[in-house]
């Protein structure tokens, strides 16, 4: 663990994440990545369930990465070190808070690619998120000493499925069981594996029978990158050759303007190819003097924008990006320094809570270890030790010099489970530790069932409610019962209608009076908008935000079946007040009545929403009728079907409440040959009218005691 801690030069540090689909080789790739950069002396294997970075218990039984872990190494290159802050994020779906987060504070990040897969539906998804905060990538075709393994199908998948600029760096010699090393394009050199280790390295030339491939893919590399660098343009259209070192200017120019992707490859598993790629980090990721200035907001106004740079020298700003629990110090707060220096022992101010936190102690992580260091500088990522109030995506800054950089925002969970505490003693234990693991989860939701006295418990997928139950009967020794997982439906109204309402109380002395006149239609780009559009202050001006607030109340429970409406735009455009009598909760009385009306005015006609999934499934291309009419019964709308070798891939947009127990079913009808369908929420739609009627029914005991 010794040596984290020291300092390198600003401009060689290099903060990137590992980004992919579940199983195309992540994990691997860090092992190999610790081991070469002499992080680790032995090589820990994700099928042996010895993975450095895949630490948590289920992690190593279940063979995922769930957590995103952090670490800080060390690479030589050219007698200059780089230091490397890298996290390994989750490929699992359900996950998918974990990569948000973790993409929202890195520099650069390695995209791996099952390469006997190609570019597969998490791939997709974790590549919108990076495009998301525009963070320059590598990607790595992983993999290719599988059976199946291509790069030519790789490179065919990416520009069908990412429609992206991108040229291959290396190419391999051979593939499958004959992959025995890379020739580099840039060097125009072979490069040989020659032990199992990947520790012995040869440089070679290129081998007589792949020279002229390597020429067309260097001259490929060459002209998709010239147009970065002027001078490397000039040189390009006059023919002249081109030095190692032009090349990887204009490369760098256009993987830092995130208009070009260069394109690696290799086989973690069997050792060959990480070491070039360990190179290219440095050689082509930004460090954090490449990005720009890191934009925020005065605390008490929005317009007033303000820049920090990443020197040490401006006033202190870093934003937590994740929270976890350690069972030996308690809450660790993950944080990216974008400027300034964060000192152990200081007060800092949270500006989204209007708080100061004091710094107990800063570490930094190596997966659940940790060592102690006095601060942490522009650029770096670490922990912080005893924080009280601060959560995932706030700005910790001076005090002196208050901003607040934009939060990190996340998926609402589509499904829930239902738990109850075996004993009194899990009873008192269970509302702490799911507060702990709210605030590790920004995706996870905890709410108490009025009817039931349940606490219910909503995320993203099944996995992570399992995860969820398994954490709290082994972190926190909480034994619970649970129901069968739930679907999260919602409300919504389909066309739009005006109300009135008032809300007139005389009991004596001062009374009651909130009258609004709202108008409500559907809105598709978000949950919910209010806008105001009183004239000549029929509402004063002080009940507005009443009104607002008394409408976002009845937001959480709709009329139909008692599911939180969504999809909404409200318009205040009259109403009336009492001198006297009017106040605050009249007319968040008033608003909430007036949206109670209007979902039971059959002109809205309400409906009842369901999460629809997008589905892709590989099975033997034989079964194709079978897992077709399989999707078709559980109310599926197939999209495509693609064929790759003898698999067909199968993409379908299926509601959730059709999706429980499919995998069994999917095993089933392939005779164990077809792989686990790949799923992501993908909208809220519509249920037909007699799923609706069911629904109502079901909760109309739960609906009538509410009311």
């Amino acid at each position: 663990m010794s040596g984290i801690g020291q300092k390198v030069d600003l401009k060689y540090v290099r903060n990137f994440g590992i980004i992919a689909h579940i199983d195309a080789g992540k994990t691997t790739l860090s092992e190999r990545i610790l081991f070469y950069t002499g992080k680790t002396h032995k090589i820990g294997e994700v099928h042996e369930g010895a993975a450095t970075m895949d630490w948590m218990e289920q992690e190593r039984e279940r063979g995922i990465t769930i957590t995103a872990a952090a670490t800080t190494c060390f690479w030589r290159y050219n007698n200059t070190l780089y230091r490397y802050n890298l996290i390994d994020t989750p490929g699992h779906i359900d996950f998918t808070a974990e990569v948000e987060r973790s993409l929202r504070v890195l520099d650069g990040a390695i995209c791996v690619l099952d390469s006997s897969q190609g570019v597969e539906p998490q791939s997709e998804t974790v590549w919108r998120q990076a495009d998301k905060y525009n963070v320059p990538r590598l990607i790595y075709a992983n993999k290719l000493a599988k059976l199946g393994a291509s790069l030519e199908m790789t490179m065919e998948s990416i520009k069908d499925r990412l429609n992206v600029r991108f040229s291959p760096v290396v190419i391999p010699i051979g593939e499958e069981d004959k992959f025995r090393g890379i020739i580099d394009l840039v060097k125009m050199k072979a490069i040989i594996y020659a032990n199992d280790l990947g520790t012995d390295v040869r440089i070679e030339e290129i081998p007589a029978d792949m020279l002229e491939r390597a020429q067309e893919y260097r001259a490929r590399l060459i002209d998709q990158i010239a147009e970065y660098d002027d001078e490397v343009m000039n040189k390009y259209l006059s023919g002249e050759e081109l030095t190692e070192e032009e090349i990887i200017r204009a490369m760098r120019a256009g993987t830092l303007a995130v208009k070009f992707f260069p394109l690696f490859c290799g086989d973690a598993l069997s050792n060959k190819g990480p070491q070039t790629l360990l190179d290219y980090i440095a050689l082509l990721l930004p460090s954090p003097l490449d990005k720009p200035a890191v934009v925020g907001h005065h605390p008490d106004n929005e317009e007033t924008k303000i820049e920090r740079h990443p020197t040490n020298d401006e006033p202190l700003t870093a934003l937590a990006f994740k929270i976890a629990t350690d069972p030996h110090v308690g809450r660790i707060t993950f944080v990216r320094v974008y400027s300034g220096i964060l000192k152990g022992g200081s007060y800092v101010l949270n500006s989204n809570k209007s708080e100061k936190e004091r710094v107990s102690r800063i570490v930094l992580l190596h997966a659940n270890q940790k060592e102690e260091v006095e601060q942490l500088e522009a650029g770096e990522i670490g922990a912080l030790i005893g924080m009280r109030v601060t959560k995932t995506g706030d700005t910790l800054c001076d005090p002196d010099h208050p901003i607040r950089l934009e939060g990190i925002s996340f998926a609402k969970p589509v499904i829930s489970k239902a738990l109850e505490p075996k004993t009194k003693a899990d009873q008192d234990r269970l509302s702490e530790a799911l507060n702990k693991l709210c605030d590790e989860d920004p995706t996870l939701l905890v709410e108490s069932d009025p009817e039931t006295g349940q606490t219910i418990i909503s995320g993203m997928g099944e996995v992570q409610l399992e995860v969820i139950v398994d954490r709290l009967k082994r972190e926190f020794k909480v034994d619970v019962n649970t129901g069968a997982p739930q679907v999260a439906y919602k409300e919504t109204i389909q066309y739009p209608v005006e109300k009135e309402a008032k809300y007139i109380r005389q009991t004596g002395g001062r009374g009651q009076y909130g009258h609004v006149k709202v108008r409500f239609e559907p809105y598709h780009e978000g949950d919910f908008l209010f806008e105001n559009k009183i004239v000549g202050g029929v509402i004063p001006r002080e009940y507005i935000p009443s009104v607002e607030k008394g409408l976002k109340k009845a937001l959480t429970s709709g009329v139909l079946a008692g599911y939180p409406v969504i999809n909404l735009k409200a318009t205040l455009f009259d109403g009336s007040f009492h001198e006297v009598d009017s106040s605050d909760a009249a007319f968040q009385i008033a608003a909430s009545m007036s949206l109670k009306e209007a979902m039971k005015d059959p002109a809205a006609s309400a409906v009842i929403l369901e999460p629809i999934m997008k589905v892709e499934i590989t099975f033997p291309s034989e079964y194709q009728g079978a897992v077709q009419g399989s999707i078709l019964s559980r109310r599926g709308l197939i999209i495509g079907t693609e064929t790759r070798g003898n698999a067909t891939i199968l993409k379908a947009e299926v509601p959730l409440a059709e999706l429980f127990g499919y995998t069994t079913e999917l095993r089933s009808i392939t005779s164990g040959r077809g792989g686990s369908p790949t799923m992501e929420f993908y909208k809220y739609a519509p249920v037909p009218a007699n799923i609706m009627e069911q629904i109502i029914k079901g909760r109309s005991g739960k609906v009538n005691k509410e009311e």
